[in-house]
């Protein structure tokens, strides 16, 4: 008898973990004859989940060769190579992934709040919206529902800016961090701020000359780094709207003007394919000096 399992392409085992024996006597039995029949048909590595309700089974699991991999709310996950070689099993998720938003309002300044928790709990510094990412999010879903959550404004996606990947983060994995542009959603009332009670102190509009001047004086690396990148970004798009608006009055305009031949150049689906081109050319640019 052996546990109910299936089998994948890479010669590995996923052990059923709905249909575990019933006791740890019976289960460590079945395991023993298992683990010996995959060796004889030349199986590599086994996956063992155990249900969170089950959790008596992972001693004796250890007691057999099984090393522990994570644990999420519902199971634990174990594994074990079953060759005499060096394992090949890909190791635990590495990584976490946030997001930081940057929202300016319709004056140019930029959505800011203050930690109620956190590293800048009590300081006083002021920062975009940040957090992170759920397992299965989309990055603009993810930023939009931080925004949300923190300041109450619904906001849509607009580009990536950067991002950052450090390491020595929380349980020792490493991080992504992605700054990102979001945009107040059309007829959205950006004084219709509401401060996340459990999380943020307060919320507001900054000007970003002021925010420049905080982030400068802060003494935080990463808030720095923020604010060269909004100036940055902002100032390549003013850049990028001159090179439109010049690329479309070296092409007749927006409306065009007629050549030799009488037909209109420069206006409507040429003038709009080059005027495309010109802001692609553009943002090419802007994307190589970061």
């Amino acid at each position: 008898m052996l546990l109910e399992h299936t089998t994948d392409i890479y010669d590995g085992v996923t052990v059923d973990g709905a249909s575990l024996p019933a006791t740890t006597e019976e289960f460590k039995s079945v395991l023993e004859a298992s683990l010996e029949a995959w060796r004889s048909t030349g199986k590599k590595g086994v996956w063992l989940k155990v249900p969170a309700d089950r959790t008596e089974l992972v001693p004796v699991s250890i007691d057999l060769g099984f090393e522990l991999h994570h644990a999420e709310k519902a199971y634990i996950m174990l594994n074990m190579w079953l060759p005499s070689t060096a394992s090949q099993l890909p190791a635990n998720a590495s990584h976490q992934v946030g997001v930081g938003a940057l929202v300016l309002n319709e004056d140019g300044d930029v959505l800011v709040v203050r930690e109620r928790n956190g590293p800048l709990r009590g300081t006083g510094i002021w920062k975009f919206p940040t957090g992170l990412i759920d397992a299965g999010e989309d990055l603009p879903d993810a930023a939009a529902r931080e925004v949300r959550e923190e300041t109450g404004l619904d906001t849509e996606f607009d580009s990536v800016l950067a991002f950052r990947h450090g390491h020595r983060g929380l349980f020792g994995k490493s991080d992504l961090f992605f700054v990102v542009r979001m945009r107040l959603t059309p007829g959205a009332d950006s004084s219709a701020l509401q401060p996340q009670e459990s999380e943020i102190e307060e919320c507001q509009w900054m000007p970003r000359k002021l925010f420049a001047k905080q982030s400068a004086e802060s003494g935080t690396v990463l808030l720095q780094e923020l604010t060269t990148i909004m100036e940055g970004h902002l100032a390549g798009e003013a850049t990028n709207g001159l090179r439109v608006a010049a690329a479309a009055e070296e092409e007749g305009g927006a409306e065009g003007h007629k050549g030799e031949d009488g037909r209109k150049k420069g206006g409507g689906e040429d003038g709009e394919r080059r005027r495309h081109a010109a802001a692609f050319r553009g943002k090419k640019r802007e994307f190589s000096r970061k």
